[in-house]
């Protein structure tokens, strides 16, 4: 593909967004533009999210061009900054003005039982919003491809001739009417897969120079450094330092992972706390991030069985019904037969009524507003055939983290331990040094002490250290503070521990200790979504099992289970766990 004689440079991968894409009859057009340019080596056009995707050799040939290849055929092409966001025209909130003017002339046009002369401006809105569709068949013609604009112009001349003029305007109007509610489909597609490729950064830090430099050329076994609040930018292993890591993102885990020497670290997750130097064990293309994103590349390129049906009818059914068109007209006037206008027109009429318009429109429409919809309530569907199977499904796994739970801590249990301090007094201690800290424990700490109506102060911390993978330290009010995990009481030199916190409910228990002496224990943990197990018993009722997909510990996911407080979920709720 391309000029093969040419000296290979280094292949990149552009992404582009095409307007002009209505259904898949617009690939070979495409394909025909791209493929014979030297230096394109792959063309991959994903219809439903309108984007090409070019492998190509960046010396040969630059993105400039392929766009003046694309636009030379009317397709409204532009690069798009792949990890950045998209075009704002691609997810544009109202229709071009050319639909909004067919619109209103067509609706005036439909009084015209009132005044018979208003029937022209049917005509009127047909012209008002056909400009965009010539402009594309032209170019589809010199090209010699037939594709779906073509067939709209055979569509609307067949109507006018007939002198069905609302007819002909409204073929207009809702065929544009559909390319812009298509286009505002697959902008959601590209905003998705722009979020997802946001998640890792495009720069890393090599720990031996501090110099900054490119993910994409960054080695395996470089070693690089990650800052506490830093997004990990290369799948790795960590070789020096510790830290807590939000594996979120990736995983669904709620509460930070505790990383250190020999740990694997993902990119895209979040370094919270601690300085970590990360040898990496994959290059950037092949990180976690990057695999996702080729999952949901993918995934916007799969057809549906029915799709895939529908498309190959359309492939002769096109040709057949033009021809048959063809026949019906030209058939009488070579038998000589009577009344050649009332043949025509029957022949005008059967190509109008079995226009494949609908036939090639409707299910990719249909679809992807499905899957429009599925997204707007937070539900991802791998393509079109998992969509249709739906219907069929006995099984339904939930993901854990913000699915079934909210996604965020709260604090379940907060307790003195002794006499030393009150609990009010405890807590604005514990909030005001936590105020300090941008763990997302600390969030929850804070809110937790404002519903009590206890107000940190962090102004009044002095002293404030971070442990890394422990807890941290402060002091407020002449005394000194450890709040942490476990490991914080042997910081604080603090080695009792009360039989109360086998008790406690919560996935993670913390530690507050003063003066070598524990004085206060919390719990937290990630509380169950409103509505979820109304939801969960409804499943039950249409005869579907559920069952709970996590990354988390078991401990969170057995929590997750207990807490709902009713007997039949505990039944149903299964668990097909990934522990750590």
């Amino acid at each position: 593909m391309g000029d093969s004689a040419a000296p290979a440079g280094k292949l990149e991968k552009s992404y582009f967004d095409v307007l002009g894409i209505c259904c898949p009859s617009e690939v070979p057009l495409v394909e025909k533009l791209l493929e014979p340019l030297a230096g394109v080596h792959k063309v991959t056009v994903v219809v439903p999210s309108r984007t090409v995707i070019v492998l190509h050799d960046a010396a040969a040939i630059s993105t400039a061009q392929i766009v003046r290849a694309l636009n030379g055929a009317r397709l409204e092409a532009s690069v798009r900054a792949y990890g950045g966001a998209g075009q704002s025209k691609v997810s544009n909130k109202w229709p071009s003005p050319y639909v909004l003017v067919c619109g209103v002339l067509l609706v005036v046009s439909l009084f015209e039982h009132f005044w018979r002369p208003l029937k022209w401006f049917a005509v009127a809105g047909a012209a008002a919003g056909l400009p965009p569709i010539v402009l594309r068949s032209v170019a589809a013609l010199r090209r010699r491809t037939m594709d779906v604009n073509i067939l709209m112009l055979i569509a609307v001349a067949g109507a006018i001739a007939l002198k069905d003029y609302s007819e002909a305007g409204f073929i207009v109007f809702l065929f544009t009417i559909a390319e812009w509610l298509e286009t505002r489909a697959c902008g959601k597609a590209t905003a998705g897969m722009s979020s997802l490729m946001s998640m890792a950064p495009q720069n890393a830090v090599l720990a031996e120079t501090g110099q900054v430099v490119a993910t994409q050329d960054v080695k395996i076994n470089t070693v690089i450094a990650v800052k506490a609040g830093e997004v990990v930018p290369i799948d790795g292993v960590v070789v020096d330092g510790r830290s807590e890591v939000d594996e979120s993102t990736l995983t669904g885990e709620s509460f930070p992972v505790s990383k250190q020497t020999d740990s694997q670290v993902w990119a895209g997750t979040l370094n919270i706390d601690g300085y970590i130097s990360v040898r990496t064990t994959a290059m950037a293309d092949n990180s976690a991030v990057a695999k996702m994103a080729r999952l949901v590349e993918e995934a916007q390129n799969s057809r549906s069985s029915t799709q895939r049906l529908i498309d190959t009818c359309a492939k002769y059914y096109t040709p057949a019904v033009i021809f048959m068109s063809a026949a019906v007209a030209v058939i009488p006037v070579c038998v000589k037969a009577r009344n050649l206008r009332h043949w025509f027109e029957l022949a005008l009429v059967l190509l109008v009524s079995a226009c494949p318009c609908a036939l090639v429109l409707s299910t990719p429409v249909a679809t992807f507003c499905a899957l429009l919809r599925a997204a707007r309530t937070g539900l991802l569907i791998k393509g079109g055939d998992v969509l249709e199977s739906l219907a069929s499904i006995k099984v339904a796994a939930f993901d854990k983290t913000g699915t079934i739970t909210r996604g965020e801590f709260s604090v379940e249990e907060f307790q003195t331990v002794g006499e030393r301090v009150s609990k009010q007094q405890l807590v604005y201690w514990v909030s005001s040094i936590e105020s300090r800290s941008s763990h997302p424990m600390a969030s929850a700490l804070v809110g937790y002490a404002q519903s009590n109506s206890v107000e940190p102060k962090s102004e009044n911390v002095a002293e404030f250290q971070i442990y890394p993978g422990e807890g941290i330290y402060g002091e407020i009010d002449g005394e000194g503070v450890y709040v942490g995990n476990k490991r914080i009481l042997a910081r604080a030199s603090c080695q009792t521990v009360p039989d109360i916190v086998e008790h406690m409910k919560g996935v993670t228990i913390g530690y507050v200790a003063c003066n070598k002496e524990l004085i206060g224990v919390f719990s937290l943990s990630d509380s169950c979504r409103t509505g979820a197990a109304e939801a969960i018993k409804e499943l039950r009722s249409l005869g579907i099992k559920s069952v709970m997909l996590t990354g988390d510990s078991t401990a969170a996911a057995t929590y997750a289970q207990n807490s709902w407080g009713t007997s039949w979920l505990r039944f149903t709720l299964n668990f097909c766990l990934k522990t750590k």
